[in-house]
């Protein structure tokens, strides 16, 4: 068979290779898979039509393309065993044939043979299959380039423009750094902001949120403008006693998107600082509310309380409900993480919240259950009652969980005590490092069978007295 020419193969190759911002290696790589998936499809026009396709998965694996830059062409060759009766044309070749070119020719050897079909015969099926497959294959490329390229960012925040929108998601236009070129990330309806104008070509600071390794259509990257990572990195770049190190965030909890939009955006952060004479509170908070305006500002007017970080439970859940006056902080139960506030009765309904949104918000910060209550009708013995009441059933659902641990535990021990019984009856070939060299004789052969058939009667006996 004969080179199959295609003119302007070098040029192609470095075309694509500028346009789709892929080594050209990378390149060359997806046409010789392209037009060896040609050929395949070539090979499976014969039986369209006449009968079942004989050909299965693995049966063009011995099949690769080689190319010829200088002359600008490629041929299809096949790898096939020298054999003394050939079953399968495709994968063998019967010695007889092999002696006649070379006289050294041994069975078991493998010969590469050109068997390239002629360009006329290639068909304009096998020609479109090849286009299609390049075309999914760059594509392929330019996901995993971008996968690897995104994957290992230190600064998960990036800018991106808005290109164009697709049902409910925004698609955006981000780069990883000055001068790459830019790629499509999506912006879920979940992870958007009820105040951001996602217009055309409009700029927003979004956090890089997941890098998809599972092929799909449309972008590989997901970024969010409600993830709590971005209003770290906000304050980041605002705050330069953070950048420093004197002043560090210790938790945020943000409600982005709340349940309804009768309630706006709203994040809690909690700061402390190293050294006592700085003031974490009002060194993000910024010289007339300078620093922490910037922030609202990139985040279209979210509300954001800053509060000081305790070490005390009390006075960190007290401080997490600001700017609500609490009266008093009772720890009903240290160990369940449950306390109970008593405000003022002016005080309630801002300690709590429009629809419960700032008391949800200082329960996220601090980790704890916070019941607030009103401190002229609180009945602390009825409280202390209750209380108690659900400490003992929190108790009991402790004890119930870990003795399901340990009779988990116990099955998973007795189970690798079977096993490791059964291994000595039964050695698997992995377990006996000269398997295959030992010869059995027959009388051993039957003395092995008759214990197998014993210990076999004794594993059945164990597995009906389990059940």
């Amino acid at each position: 068979m004969a080179l199959v020419i295609l003119p302007g193969l070098n040029n192609l190759i470095e075309d694509i290779s500028e346009e789709k911002k892929l080594p050209p290696q990378v390149v060359e790589s997806a046409l010789r898979e392209a037009l060896l998936k040609g050929y395949e499809k070539y090979r499976r026009t014969f039986y369209i039509g006449v009968r079942e396709d004989p050909f299965d998965e693995e049966y063009f694996s011995n099949f690769d393309v080689g190319f010829d830059l200088d002359e600008e062409g490629y041929r299809i060759l096949s790898s096939k065993i020298i054999v003394e009766e050939v079953e399968s044309e495709d994968h063998q070749i019967s010695l007889l044939e092999v002696k006649q070119v070379a006289d050294d020719a041994q069975i078991g050897d493998t010969v590469v043979l050109d068997v390239t079909p002629e360009k006329e015969d290639f068909g304009r099926m096998a020609a479109s299959t090849t286009k299609q497959v390049l075309a999914q294959k760059l594509r392929d490329q330019q996901r995993k380039m971008i996968q690897e390229e995104f994957a290992d960012l230190e600064d998960p925040v990036l800018t991106a423009r808005v290109i164009r929108f697709e049902r409910q998601s925004v698609i955006m236009g981000v780069s990883s750094g000055i001068g790459r070129p830019e790629v499509e990330a999506e912006l879920p309806r979940r992870d958007q902001l009820p105040n951001d104008n996602y217009r055309a070509n409009a700029t927003f600071k979004v956090f890089l949120k997941e890098v998809s390794e599972i092929a799909r259509k449309g972008p590989q990257l997901f970024v969010s403008r409600a993830n709590a990572g971005l209003v770290v990195y906000l304050f980041e770049n605002e705050v330069p006693e953070i950048q420093e190190g004197t002043v560090k965030i210790v938790a945020v909890s943000r409600e982005a998107n709340p349940p309804s939009r009768a309630v706006g955006p709203r994040t809690k952060v909690a700061v402390d600082s190293i050294e006592r004479e700085v003031d974490p509170v009002g060194a993000c908070i910024g010289a007339r509310g300078a620093r922490i305006q910037q922030v609202v500002n990139e985040l279209r007017g979210e509300k954001i309380d800053v509060v000081k970080w305790s070490s005390d439970p009390t006075q960190y859940i007290l401080n997490s409900l600001s700017p609500a006056k609490v009266d008093l902080v009772r720890l009903v139960d240290p160990e369940g993480q449950h306390a109970h506030v008593l405000v003022p009765p002016d005080q309630l309904s801002l300690a709590i919240g429009r629809e419960g949104q700032n008391v949800r918000l200082a329960a996220r910060l601090t980790g704890w259950k916070i019941d607030v209550k009103n401190s002229h009708e609180y009945d602390q013995e009825a409280e202390d009652t209750a209380v108690a009441e659900l400490i003992v059933q929190r108790e009991e659902e402790e004890n119930l969980q870990r003795e399901a641990e340990l009779r988990l535990e116990a099955e998973q021990a007795e189970r690798a005590a079977e096993d490791a019984r059964l291994r000595e009856l039964y050695p698997l070939p992995e377990d006996d490092e000269e398997y295959g060299d030992v010869s059995y004789e027959e009388d051993n052969l039957s003395e092995n069978i008759q214990i197998g058939d014993l210990n076999s009667t004794e594993v059945i006996s164990s597995e009906e007295k389990k059940q």
